[in-house]
């Protein structure tokens, strides 16, 4: 099966499912413990405007669309500099379809307790694609960008990376409380961002379906190696584990064009 590659879309269960979509929809859970190969035919495509780029920026974009797409923005990466609430931004309409909206500020444990901003539709796929094994709402706000700004106002409590590595060997702190560091967050917050708070101390778990965690990850880089096979052991976050501790990030490669083998 051919087709352009993006992240895997993903389906909250117990364990987590997995879908490849190649113009088809791959159930990769299927095959855990069998010998399937991914290769790269050469060829990468813009995921927003569709056109062969030799290079690619952000997750999967020419320069052009890197540069002026609004799936591109610096408040992507950076929520507090979101404009849309103003009725500003690279593309209006997009901006007040995804980012004028209600947002959340949570939680997520993996080796660390790490803090994060996503819109409210995007959860728990968020978490899941973070590779979090809990995670906890703080706060609910009506844009992104005040989102960004409690994520800010909680950095120097919290990070806002997740060690990829650790996440892959699986290596877990127990004693991360998520409730007990939630609550411990409400006397840091500015008066004026306290509204926001939210009592809902739901908190998310996830089983990933893997059948061995690599001991030391080994990251395949497909323009290198141009393919990655093998047997496969675990998917997790947005990642596919292979036997001899190889790792690769699917996201990483979004807009490649790939054939699956298995």
């Amino acid at each position: 099966m051919k087709g352009q590659l993006h992240k895997m879309r993903v389906v909250h269960e117990n364990p987590i499912q997995y879908y490849l979509d190649l113009g088809e929809s791959i159930l990769l859970n299927n095959y855990i413990g069998k010998h399937i190969k991914l290769s790269w035919e050469g060829k990468i495509q813009c995921v927003s405007c569709q056109k062969v780029t030799k290079s690619y920026f952000g997750q999967g974009f020419c320069y052009k669309c890197f540069t002026e797409s609004a799936q591109a923005a610096p408040c992507i990466i950076r929520p507090e500099l979101c404009r849309a609430h103003l009725g500003e931004g690279r593309d209006i309409a997009w901006e007040e379809a995804n980012h004028n909206q209600p947002h959340i500020v949570y939680l997520a444990q993996s080796d660390i307790t790490k803090v994060g901003v996503t819109r409210n539709t995007q959860i728990p796929t968020r978490w899941i694609d973070q590779g979090a094994i809990s995670a906890i709402k703080v706060a609910e706000t009506p844009n992104r960008y005040l989102a960004g700004v409690l994520e800010v106002a909680l950095k120097d409590h919290f990070s806002d990376k997740t060690n990829w590595q650790r996440m892959l060997r699986n290596e877990i702190d127990e004693s991360i409380d998520l409730i007990e560091e939630k609550w411990q967050l409400e006397g840091l917050l500015p008066d004026d961002l306290l509204q926001y708070f939210t009592e809902d101390d739901t908190i998310e778990t996830f089983d990933y379906p893997v059948t061995y965690y690599p001991q030391k990850v080994k990251s395949v880089a497909l323009e290198k190696t141009g393919f990655i096979e093998g047997t496969l052991q675990g998917i997790k976050g947005q990642y596919l584990l292979f036997d001899g501790d190889r790792v690769i990030n699917l996201r990483k490669y979004s807009g490649y064009m790939v054939e699956f083998e298995g």
